[in-house]
């Protein structure tokens, strides 16, 4: 697991390029390295998961290919033992060094072979001029971050949008219509970011660029769907799962389990257990608040005999977290979430261990939300189930954010959609049932984006490689294969998981209601709290007057409301505007220097 980051038809210095590499040595703490040549350059910041003393990038150094990579490569010893019988020779067993061998035999289509999470980037010497390649893995587990200039034809990339920003020619000026698309969908969707200059290189995407040239860039297609055996779908579900986890525990350093309490982690932890001893960890909130799971969590633990670590936080804390989070993220990104998933990672790290597994994503291919079961009831009745999807997907539904515009910014935004508009067409009138076309845009675009990114940014804040079963393409080539009905059925949502669970888990815990792992905001976001009081100061009318975008009286507004009569719609709605002012200050400049210049000239 690695940060990287490098320049392509471009001129960076060394010091440019250390100056990136220590902005995300966070991700990388135990080797940091560079190549360069003219027009071009590779870095790595380097966390030592597989052979620790092994492991020297850039791969293949000296050779036609040189090669970063991010990530972790499952099958790694399979490949290097195909490898080594066509001739190539590997100085260690660390997992991304059949990377510049992969890529001699089959050229673009090396990323067929690796099974795993990856961002790589290589350059290949071998023509006229290098040519560059950039690749991510099919759902997105780790990002990668670039910067074209098409005048100039250079490119520059890194795995987190500060450590991008240390590039000089790299600006930060904000997207104007970010704001909307970010209430719309709590992280901006699709390629683009709130930056007006940084896009996100698409899950399952390679780019090749020839140096002086254009990037082409190809999406590659998942895996086709596995169908289940009529009447074995739970067992097979059980059966992939099982094979995953284990394969995913193998480390040369110690592996934990996140486990929340709710089914996905608690199964994963369950499944860890069958291999041996494992450490499970769980974290709370100092005081008595709504949505505690902790209980939950020990249950899971006692049943499978882990040896569980409790975390604590303290709410009194969460201004400072607050910062630390946003800036890691880079951007805005509205699930309160974020800041014990920022906070549980350190403690991870701090306990002595470097990977760690999680249930993220189950969700999103099982079918386990609240929002697609109502979308699949109100289709099957004939009723209009877009509108209601999309503000459930929403920090703040579309009614509510028209509401808190300025006029200027609302006229602005008349014809700038908040969802990419492929994305949205596909979404409402796309081929397949309802529920389908949600799983395909909930994998496609909302779990990269929202979630996946999030999870990769926090975890290695704290130096922890992530791992995560429910992402493996087998598991979710299997989920998608499952028919509507062993997904979601009336009331009953993760059908099919819920059945492989059966008998691995307490029942207090497969019979418990579903309710969402998260920070409980509505009841914390109230008077007196040091929450109230930094979101107070932070959208102060004068400071939101100076943007212009937002109208003060109308957050001022929010406020009242909870104040006096709280629900999960205004904090929701607060919450967001708080994170994304935490954002604006830090990455934007001081107050008064706000003012988007497009929205200068739009009012």
């Amino acid at each position: 697991m690695c940060r990287i980051h490098g320049y392509f038809n471009a001129v960076a210095t060394p010091h440019e390029m250390c100056t990136v590499a220590a902005l995300q040595r966070h991700g990388g703490p135990d080797a940091t390295g560079m190549t360069r040549a003219p027009g071009w350059g590779l870095g790595y910041d380097r966390l030592a998961v597989v052979d620790p003393h092994g492991g020297q990038q850039p791969y293949g150094l000296g050779g036609p290919v040189q090669a970063v990579f991010n990530g972790e490569i499952y099958n790694h010893d399979e490949l290097r033992r195909r490898l080594r019988a066509r001739g190539h020779v590997f100085a260690d067993r660390c997992d991304g060094n059949v990377v510049p061998a992969l890529y001699l035999e089959y050229g673009e289509d090396f990323t067929d072979h690796l099974d795993g999470m990856y961002a790589v980037a290589l350059v290949d010497r071998r023509g006229e001029v290098p040519r560059l390649l950039l690749a991510t893995d099919e759902i997105g587990m780790k990002p990668l971050y670039l910067r074209w200039d098409e005048a100039a034809r250079s490119l520059y990339f890194a795995s987190e949008i500060p450590a991008l920003l240390g590039f000089g020619p790299v600006g930060a000026r904000m997207r104007d219509t970010a704001l909307d698309a970010y209430l719309a969908t709590r992280t901006p969707f699709g390629e683009r970011t709130m930056f007006e200059d940084i896009e996100v290189l698409a899950p399952g995407t390679t780019l090749v660029c020839d140096l002086g040239g254009t990037p082409r860039r190809r999406r590659r297609v998942p895996a086709a769907a596995e169908l289940p055996e009529p009447g074995r779908a739970a067992e097979r579900v059980r059966e992939r799962l099982r094979e995953e986890v284990g394969r995913l525990l193998v480390a040369d350093v110690p592996v934990a389990l996140i486990t929340s309490g709710g089914l996905d982690s608690s199964l994963v932890t369950a499944l860890a257990a069958e291999h041996g001893p494992v450490h499970s960890f769980n974290i709370a909130y100092r005081g008595d608040w709504p949505f505690d799971e902790r209980h939950f969590a020990r249950a899971v633990a006692e049943h499978a005999g882990t040896e569980h670590h409790q975390v604590e936080i303290d709410p009194a804390g969460f201004p400072a977290l607050l910062e630390e989070t946003v800036r890691h993220l880079g951007q805005p990104n509205a699930d309160p979430i974020t800041l014990s998933t920022y906070a549980l990672f350190r403690a991870v790290r701090q306990a002595g261990f470097t990977v760690a597994l999680t249930g993220d994503a189950a969700d999103e291919v099982f079918g386990g939300y609240a929002r697609m079961r109502a979308a699949a009831g109100t289709a099957a009745a004939g009723g209009d189930w877009g509108t209601a999807y999309l503000d459930a997907l929403s920090a703040a539904p579309a009614a509510t954010r028209a509401g808190l515009y300025t006029d200027a910014y609302r006229d602005h935004l008349r014809d700038v959609p908040p969802l990419p508009e492929a994305a949205r067409q596909d979404l409402l009138h796309g081929p397949g049932s309802v529920l389908e076309r949600i799983t395909r845009f909930e994998l496609g675009h909302r779990l990269p984006a929202y979630h996946l990114r999030r999870v990769d940014h926090l975890s290695m804040a704290g130096s922890i490689e992530v791992r995560l079963p429910f992402c493996q393409r087998s598991v979710v080539a299997l989920g998608r294969a499952l028919p509507d009905a062993l997904r979601i059925d009336g009331d009953q949502v993760k059908r099919t998981l819920y059945a492989a669970a059966r008998g691995l888990l307490p029942d207090s815990v497969l019979d418990r209601p579903k309710q969402p792992f998260t920070l409980p905001v509505t009841a914390m976001l109230t008077p007196g709290t040091a929450l109230w009081e930094h979101a107070r100061d932070l959208l102060a009318p004068a400071r939101l007057a100076a943007d212009g975008r937002l109208d003060g009286n109308a957050v001022d507004a929010l406020f009242d409301v909870q104040a006096h009569r709280p629900d999960d719609t205004t904090s929701s709605t607060l919450w967001a505007l708080l994170v994304h002012e935490v954002w604006r200050e830090r990455f934007q400049g001081a107050a008064g220097d706000l003012a988007p210049p497009a929205m200068a000239v739009a009012a």
